[in-house]
């Protein structure tokens, strides 16, 4: 059997090179092709087999959860990402009929099934839409509550944000974040879960913009993930960016201004900017936003958020 595809898309945030899911393929016995901007794989029977990935991939981690799962024999995988959604889909598979074990450990053991069949299952909450939440509330020293979330899987934000001088209620399935800005700086360091995400790098150096003193955000994950840094420059904040660090001295406000959303988290962050910044804001190329923010100027309308979507 043959299967072709288009190199993926998504957001232009650094390097993320298909390799680790297609030597993890190969290792199974596919047999790889690359043209033109397709790949193409074909394989008569998937074979369990030992992969290690170079580095933690989410997005490896699960390609080959999926494909070992009905691949004959057991496949180890080394070095796997502990996300929670990994986790997620680990027991999704199994209610499915699937053999998976390790799923939150670095190792995670496969043995493959004959066939699957169909299951009832819940997603997780989006811990990084709880998160912009929290950031939100936090920014406009408003008082949100946010529902159904498992907050154990946002334990880093809401340390940082506790260091910032945040207040933060954690209960069994909601959080209440407020607080009475300005806060104080801190200093973040991305890294794989559990620690600081990648995804809230954007929406957390928004908040850093009006805090209180000098703070320090190095990017560990992404060598391209600081485009909002010109954005936030333009609405007046104090940035300088030295590699993969960047330095930000806390400034009283922010300014309106007219700016782009590179990618999705960066779109974020310019939201939350604005939210704190005098006068309007326009925000352009929205369509990276709502790839991953249902309705967003609906939802923080709910809160107070004056947002209005213009539709050319």
């Amino acid at each position: 059997m043959a299967n072709e595809v288009s190199y993926p898309g998504g957001c232009n945030i650094g390097t993320r090179p298909m390799d680790l899911h297609l030597k993890g393929l190969q290792r199974m016995g596919a047999v790889i092709t690359e043209k033109h901007g397709f790949i193409t794989a074909e394989s008569q029977m998937l074979k369990g087999t030992e992969i290690y990935l170079d580095m933690p991939s989410v997005g490896a981690t699960e390609n080959l959860m999926m494909a070992a799962v009905l691949a004959k024999g057991t496949t180890l995988i080394k070095n796997a990402a502990k996300e929670p959604e990994i986790v997620d889909l680990q027991n999704f598979l199994n209610r499915m009929g699937a053999n998976v074990k390790g799923a939150g450990t670095d190792v995670i053991k496969i043995k493959g099934v004959d066939s699957l069949s169909t299951a009832d299952h819940t997603v997780i909450p989006d811990r990084v839409e709880a998160g912009t939440y929290m950031v939100g509330a936090a920014i406009t020293g408003g008082d949100v509550v946010i529902n159904n979330v498992i907050p154990e899987h946002i334990d880093a934000v809401t340390a940082k944000l506790r260091e910032a001088g945040v207040e933060v209620a954690v209960n069994d399935d909601n959080i209440r974040v407020w607080g009475n800005p300005p806060y104080k700086s801190v200093d973040v360091r991305t890294l794989p879960y559990p620690g600081f995400p990648t995804d809230m790098q954007p929406q957390f150096m928004a908040m850093m913009t009006v805090a209180r003193g000098i703070s320090i955000i190095t990017e560990t994950i992404f060598e391209n993930r600081f485009k909002h840094v010109s954005e936030l420059r333009r609405m007046g904040a104090d940035i300088k960016v030295e590699g993969q660090t960047t330095i930000i001295k806390g400034v009283p406000r922010l300014s309106g201004a007219m700016v782009e959303a590179p990618d999705l988290r960066a779109g974020a962050a310019l939201i939350l900017a604005a939210l704190v910044a005098d006068n309007g804001t326009v925000v352009e190329n929205i369509e990276h936003i709502d790839r991953g923010y249902e309705r967003l100027e609906n939802r923080y309308g709910s809160l107070g958020a004056r947002i209005i979507r213009v539709h050319s």
